[in-house]
């Protein structure tokens, strides 16, 4: 069958099964790179179950795992795929986007002058470490996780001024390194068969 005929087919696919724990959209597949890496973590790669199966279908990706759930056309039944891997490796950028979510990871979601948060949900700011007023810029290197009582206390003055110590200096981080302190704030959600794919520090059973 050519592809142009399949992809035809794939824009036809309904739902064979009717299972009211999970609907077509809470089964999206989590996308790795040719070298069975997440193709991104933050955010984590997750492609609609639509698009995973129009990519499987130009041939552009694997399917490593599936759900139990199957869609289906008149000649055509395949399950939804709950993991997949690109045929082609696509070289990730050294570091990530300068954003607030990824200065809190990079910050481990904690104030770096007196150590509160530790969760996604802490109701964190962000500090100039040199004011703005003093010349400051708005970079990696002069931002750090804040809660709002410390930011207050320290006002337009430096941490020295203010004799308040940063728990560490801000650096721009590789996304190896937001990687890495990731592993402790996992995504609300993980599918069982995403386990064996995210690096998460999770205990081997025997």
């Amino acid at each position: 069958m050519f592809k142009a005929e399949l992809m035809e087919k794939a824009a036809h696919f309904r739902s064979t099964q009717d299972d009211p724990t999970r609907s077509l959209s809470a089964c999206p597949s989590l996308v790795l790179n040719a070298d069975y890496t997440p193709l991104s973590y933050y955010p984590l790669s997750l492609w609609p179950w639509q698009t995973a199966i129009k990519a499987i279908f130009l041939d552009r990706v694997d399917v490593i795992e599936t759900y139990d759930r199957e869609v289906h056309s008149p000649s055509l039944d395949i399950k939804i795929p709950s993991v997949i891997a690109l045929k082609q490796y696509v070289k990730p950028s050294e570091f990530p986007a300068f954003t607030r979510f990824n200065l809190f990871l990079r910050d481990q979601f904690q104030c770096q002058y007196c150590g509160s948060g530790g969760g996604k949900g802490s109701n964190l700011t962000f500090d100039h470490v040199i004011p703005r007023r003093l010349g400051g810029k708005t970079t990696w290197e002069n931002i750090t996780a804040a809660c709002a009582p410390c930011n207050m206390k320290k006002g337009g003055r430096t941490p020295e001024q203010a004799h308040m110590r940063l728990a560490r200096q801000p650096i721009r981080p590789t996304h190896w390194q937001l990687q890495e302190y990731g592993k402790k704030f996992p995504p609300n959600h993980l599918h069982e068969t995403w386990m064996d794919w995210l690096y998460w520090d999770i205990e081997l059973q025997e």
